[in-house]
């Protein structure tokens, strides 16, 4: 029987390169995402690679699409919990609350609603790989991004106690924490602002989706007594949250 990966928010970034890129090593994927349209084209991508795609079109911040469209799967040997988001970027006395909300709950509380419906099938299959992206925010708060950071931290704390809850059943557990990524993230912080979100990437080659899914990949194919705990990846020219070095070209 082929392996079967459930990756979360899988229409576009880290996401939709995971679901190509464990297409090609032979997994069956079910893609999860909110934009209809784009889980089609994805879905015809990873067909024309020779895998199944199921596509599941659904928001993982509602406890009950969770249940209703997850639960029904019967064989998951792969979940990457990458549904995520960053909402504005604004001192803590000018935050939006609705971002924080969106943040919050689709960082933290759809990761969750997603582990407990996926993590339960692992568990009475006795094997089973979680992977959660997170975040260089999970362990580097930073000015602006309270409760981006926040979710992020939660993240990381979460994955370090899944992995101690699930130690006994088979099931490995891994964290990978990206620094900057080159996707839609920065342009969803900035709610459709263009000029602002590529202004982010300036001086900087930053990573892609490609290079996250390329070390999922690698993760999931060491030997059964190797696991990944935490992985943090980075462009060559980033430190971390504060320290990157930006090339800008003279005109």
């Amino acid at each position: 029987m082929k392996k079967q990966a459930i990756i979360t928010g899988a229409t576009s970034g880290i996401g939709r390169a995971t679901a190509l890129r464990l297409a090609a090593l032979g997994y069956d994927i079910v893609a999860t995402g909110r934009r209809a349209d784009r889980l089609e084209t994805l879905r015809r991508e990873v067909e024309q690679a020779g895998a199944a795609c199921r596509t599941l079109c659904f928001d993982v911040r509602s406890e009950e699409e969770c249940e209703k469209y997850l639960d029904p799967i019967e064989q998951v040997d792969v979940l990457v919990n990458n549904a995520g988001l960053a909402a504005g970027l604004e001192h803590i006395d000018r935050g939006s609350t609705a971002d924080w909300d969106a943040m919050i709950d689709t960082n933290v509380k759809g990761l969750l609603y997603v582990t407990r419906i996926v993590s339960r099938k692992m568990v009475a299959a006795g094997s089973g790989h979680i992977i959660n992206i997170g975040s260089i925010a999970g362990t580097e708060p930073y000015e602006n991004g309270a409760v981006y950071c926040a979710s992020k931290h939660a993240v990381h704390a979460i994955s370090q106690a899944m992995r101690a809850d699930l130690l006994a059943s088979g099931v490995k557990v891994s964290e990978i924490r990206p620094g900057m990524v080159e996707t839609e993230f920065s342009l969803v912080r900035f709610h459709g602002d263009r000029e602002r979100a590529d202004r982010v990437y300036d001086g900087v080659t930053p990573l892609t989706g490609d290079d996250i899914a390329e070390a999922i990949a690698w993760i999931v194919q060491l030997p059964a007594h190797m696991n990944v705990n935490d992985m943090v990846l980075m462009p060559a020219q980033q430190a971390g949250a504060y320290y990157t070095c930006k090339k800008i070209s003279k005109p």
